[in-house]
This record gives C-alpha cells, structure tokens and sequence, in this order.
C-alpha cells in the first residue's frame, strides 16, 4: 500500500444552489425606498392633520357670523323697516353657508338664527323668521349647490314662500284671536271688483274667484321674490367666490342693458 492510499481525504466543496445563492440581507436600495415610503407617508398625515384643524374651527366661526348676520338683518328690518331692501337677503347668508360648507353647516346656521332671535325678539318673531326665510335659506344653498336651474329653485322657493304666508297667517290668527285670513280676502275683492269695473263686467266676483285670486296672488308674489332673490345672490355671491348657477340667457341680456 502506497502512502497516497493512505492519505486523508480532503472534504468536497459544496456545489448546491442553497451554497451558491446564500441568504443575505436586504440591500442598502431596499432600506432606503422603505425609509422614503414612511417618510412619504409621514409628510402627508402631517400635511392632512392641520388641514383638517384648521377647517373645523373655521367653519364654526363662518356659519355663527352668517346666521348671525341673517338674524341681525331680520332685527333691524322689524324695527327699521326700509322697504324691500333687506327683505332680499334675509335667506342669503344660510345658503351661503351651504355653499360653503354643506348641509349639516346650513341646518346649524338655521337653528342658530332661530335660537338667537328668539332670545333677542321672543320666540313667536323667531318663529316667522324661521318659517319660511331660515328653511329657504337651507333649500336655495342646495339647489344652488347642485348647480340647478333657476326655475327649479325659484319653483320650490315660490311653494315654501306660500306656506310660509299661510303657516304665519295661521300663527298671528291664533295669537291675536282673529282671523287674518278675511283682511286678505277683503282686500283681493276690492282689486278683482277694480277690476270688474275697468273690463266693464257687471257681475260681482264669486267666493270661488276670489279666494283662487288669494292664492294667485301670494304665489305670485313669492315668485317675484325669488326671482329679486336669485339676481341679489347672482350679483353678490359670485364676487365672494362661491358663485350660483348661470341666470337664464335673456336674464343676462337684460342686465347688460
């Protein structure tokens, strides 16, 4: 026997994949794109968070100064009536707060106006100017909001208008122990008898007629506030930067002339 025989065996190198390929950890690139994704991340929670705790103090500050500019408007037109001048803008200010900050901040700016008159003037005046003008207020910043067309709103504006003639009708009817209703009737007969008189018709007017020509009326007469209304709003919101929906083509004609 030779003494290569008798030599040790020297050990293999290991050729398997697991020795070719070994387990190292992760890379430097890979630990710097997870550190940019948290960092990434971290800026915009820090950029959202004072976003979202500077909106909310703001619009609590804006809807109380609204409805209490809506209040103060109905405040000083009770006792310093100047015609039809603030009678215009009585529900501005609440669909301004639509406008501006949604439905839920135009309901708390209604009920802040009603809380506020009702403190200031009892709660029978608040209650008139709650019932139509807060809730026309809360119904034209939706229409509004949802870029309807003008006869869409000044429509549901007319038939809230006319409930809130009957509902104060109603209201100062049970207070007062009389029926107002006949002082509206009284005065339409005399126009549809002026009436009769200037067409040359002999015949008095029914009871029929004449309440029809009671009802006529005070839609009428709502419709052309609203229309007064979606001019003012025009003229004025689209230079606070919350505009309303585009007036009828004919409308803009007019008010070039």
């Amino acid at each position: 026997m030779s003494i290569l025989d008798s030599l040790p065996d020297e050990p293999e190198e290991e050729t398997s994949p697991e020795s070719l390929n070994p387990q190292n950890p992760p890379s430097d690139q890979q630990e710097s794109q997870k550190h940019n994704a948290q960092t990434n991340g971290g800026e915009q929670h820090n950029l959202l968070s004072p976003q979202l705790k500077v909106d909310a103090p703001l619009r609590m500050v804006e809807t109380a100064f609204l409805a209490s500019t809506a209040s103060l408007i109905w405040f000083i037109n009770f006792y310093f009536p100047l015609g039809p001048v603030l009678r215009i803008f009585f529900p501005v200010p609440i669909a301004l707060v639509y406008l501006r900050w949604g439905k839920r901040a135009a309901w708390m700016a209604a009920v802040t106006s009603g809380l506020l008159l009702s403190v200031l003037m009892g709660p029978v005046r608040s209650l008139l100017f709650v019932m139509p003008f807060a809730f026309m207020g809360v119904l034209l910043g939706a229409t509004w909001y949802r870029r309807a067309p003008w006869i869409v709103s000044i429509t549901l504006g007319t038939l809230l208008g006319t409930l809130g003639v009957f509902f104060r009708l109603w209201l100062l009817s049970v207070l007062s122990g009389e029926d107002l209703w006949i002082y509206l009737i009284t005065q339409v007969t005399e126009l549809i008898e002026w009436i009769f008189l200037k067409l040359g018709l002999l015949n008095s007017p029914s009871v029929l007629l004449i309440q029809f020509g009671a009802v006529a009326l005070i839609i009428i007469n709502n419709f052309i506030y609203l229309f007064v209304v979606h001019l003012a709003a025009w003229l004025l919101l689209d230079r606070l930067g919350n505009p309303i929906p585009r007036p009828p083509r004919w409308v803009q004609v007019l008010m070039d002339y």
